[in-house]
């Protein structure tokens, strides 16, 4: 063990409860986010008002063409008012003048469809950067949460707040933010333009539209609470998914198929009718605010048409071209409706999403922590308790002392702490209160991945990835050569079945092992366990659910990996236990009792017992195979 300075172990972090942002400060948040994108947003919005500005050019030639056509056909026109002072040659006739605006049209037209060609890829190129960086962010800070995080929530709405939540925060981004900033510039270029062709018309058109922005603050404040609702029945839903994914054995086995079906189809509903309510009130909320904007057309008519007919009005260049900005300022006003979708959307999911960013981490490296290579003295439990939640105590004192190269078996009673004492070990947890030392050296004021790696560990149904037998093995040593891999794969006793495979070591594993047997599975485990040559290796009952032919198997290969190694070994089968340098009986949270195997038989009660009912069990055992043998040659005579 190496290090430099010490530092004070932290206190146990207590789970805290997840409170719910405001609304101004999701939205604070989300501008934040958004403004590390300002860049990307710029070009977007750039293009967009460049579309615009297009836009107006495609209506001005065009009202021009107008006014231009109505000056040759009415004999007492005005004369036409070119803009800018740029005329046609007089020495044009009609048709080129016409044939030359066409051409502009089609230019201006063509340049635009290449711009919306740059806007779409630039918007969706900026859509894509956000969502993996939020989803990057979401998973990273997943990897540094503590188990006390995945205790308190559910794997459904974990996986929902990655994928479905991400995706909804990303669409602040491009659905609100350049949205809104489009939108603002558009409308300014837009009122700009008709003010300078006739501000009174402008006033008389745009009266109402102070009634649309009062309309989309009162639907944003409707929709909000369906929004949150939305997301949680999300989670119900995909829940009930891989609940009964994970439990299709269950779920067949009891001919349930068609009640969970039907619990899935409920959930679905659900989220149906909440989004059927949503889609009404916006459907209640776009035709009103249409109406508004049609109010503003018949103003047009009226005012704009007195207006020509007055001779203060050009008809191309002035009602036309009018008609037109009006009819495309209604259109961005709608947008509001949308817009204030996106907002709802995205805080309902930017608040749970924002959980898990905010979110503590509680188990970590200190600073200045000690590194550590290897336990070479000894493990040291100090008064040691805890418990997952503070009002109730898992283990209560615990004091022991483990010495380097020692085999340590640990039994007791379901429920009486067995794995939370190994948990604590690998400091998955910290202690309430106590210490846990390795080599004199306080747990806490250890390098977390150094601690992590200098222990390994088996549990009792261990989880393999979905990858080759190799890249499993070698999961805590990336970079192990196959000589590493295939020596872990010996001591672990997996070589021979691994060779009997196809691909061998390259021979892919399905989901969670599920094309390997039980037996198989756990020496993977150890083989993984032991390729990263740890100094301790806890055993968590890896024996417990696997037949006594295989039992046997993984025992010598366990025997094999403890070699030069501190071992504990929790089990309640003694043919295990039988084998360790001393046993600790935990019961209620506390040692009761501590002895080598014949001197448990002899001293502590409730080892004794679980000897006689193995014992009881075994004869029994072999009596029925007796009786069977018995019966089987009976028949046959």
């Amino acid at each position: 063990m190496s290090g430099v300075s010490e530092v004070s172990p932290g206190s146990q972090s207590r789970p805290q409860a997840r409170r719910k942002l405001s609304s101004k400060k999701l939205l604070r948040r989300l501008l934040r986010l958004a403004l590390e994108y300002r860049g990307p947003c710029t070009v977007v919005v750039l293009l967009q008002i460049t579309l615009v500005v297009l836009s107006l050019s495609t209506l001005g030639i065009t009202g021009l063409g107008i006014d231009y056509l109505s000056s040759q056909v009415l004999k007492n026109a005005e004369p036409l008012r070119w803009p800018l002072g740029l005329h046609p040659p007089v020495t044009w006739s009609p048709f080129q003048v016409i044939t030359a605006m066409s051409g502009l049209i089609l230019i201006v037209a063509m340049l635009t469809a290449v711009l919306k060609y740059l806007a779409a890829i630039a918007s969706s190129a900026l859509s894509q950067e956000v969502l993996v960086q939020i989803r990057t962010d979401v998973y990273s800070k997943l990897q540094q949460l503590s188990f006390n995080f995945y205790d308190a929530g559910e794997s459904s709405s974990i996986i929902n707040r990655a994928a479905g939540d991400a995706s909804n925060v990303r669409s602040f981004v491009d659905g609100v933010i350049i949205k809104v900033l489009t939108v603002c510039l558009t409308l300014t270029v837009y009122l700009l333009y008709m003010l300078k062709m006739h501000v009174g018309l402008t006033v008389a058109c745009l009266a109402s539209t102070p009634l649309l922005w009062v309309g989309a603050i009162v639907f944003s404040k409707l929709v909000q609470p369906a929004y949150r609702q939305a997301s949680e029945l999300s989670d119900v839903m995909i829940r009930t998914l891989v609940e009964n994914l994970q439990g299709i054995q269950v779920v067949k086995g009891f001919a349930r198929e068609s009640e969970q079906a039907a619990k899935f189809e409920e959930a679905n509903h659900n989220i149906r009718d909440l989004k059927e309510t949503i889609f009404f009130r916006i459907s209640t909320f776009q035709p009103s605010m249409g109406l508004l904007t049609q109010i503003n057309m018949v103003v047009l008519i009226g005012y704009g048409g007195m207006l020509v007919i007055r001779g203060d009005l050009a008809l191309g260049t002035g009602l036309f071209v009018f008609a037109n900005l009006l009819h495309e300022f209604a259109n961005q006003v709608s947008q509001i409706t949308n817009i204030a979708n996106s907002i709802q959307t995205s805080l309902a999911s930017a608040q749970r999403v924002f959980e898990v960013l905010d979110e503590p981490i509680q188990i970590a490296t200190a600073a200045n922590a000690l590194r550590v290579e290897r336990v070479s003295h000894s493990i040291e439990l100090d008064q040691v308790s805890f418990g997952y939640h503070p009002d109730r105590m898992v283990l209560h004192d615990v004091s022991l002392r483990i010495q380097a190269g020692e085999c340590l078996g640990i039994t007791g009673p379901t429920g009486s702490g067995k794995t939370t004492l190994l948990s604590l070990l690998k400091r998955f947890y910290d202690v309430r209160s106590g210490n846990i030392r390795l080599d004199g050296v306080d747990l806490r004021k250890l390098n977390l991945d150094d601690v992590r790696r200098a222990i390994g560990i088996v549990f009792q149904d261990s989880f393999l990835f979905s990858n080759t037998i190799a890249a499993n093995i070698s999961f805590g040593v990336p970079d192990a050569t196959l000589g590493q891999i295939t020596a872990a794969a010996k001591i672990a006793a997996a070589e021979e079945f691994i060779h009997e495979l196809p691909d061998q070591y390259e021979s892919m594993v399905g989901e969670h092992g599920a094309n390997l047997s039980g037996g198989q599975r756990q020496r993977l485990a150890l083989a993984r366990a032991i390729v990263t040559n740890p100094s301790i290796l806890l055993l968590d009952d890896a024996t417990a659910s696997v037949d006594p032919e295989t039992e046997y198997e993984i025992r010598e290969a366990i025997v094999a990996a403890m070699h030069d190694r501190t071992t504990i070994v929790v089990s309640n089968r003694l043919s295990t236990l039988s084998q360790t340098d001393r046993i600790v009986v935990l019961q209620d949270g506390t040692i009761s009792a501590v002895g080598t195997h014949e001197e448990l038989l002899e001293a502590c009660d409730w080892y004794r017992e679980l000897a006689e009912l193995q014992g009881l069990s075994a004869r029994r055992v072999s009596r029925a195979v007796v009786n069977f043998g018995k019966h089987e040659t009976m028949k046959k005579h």
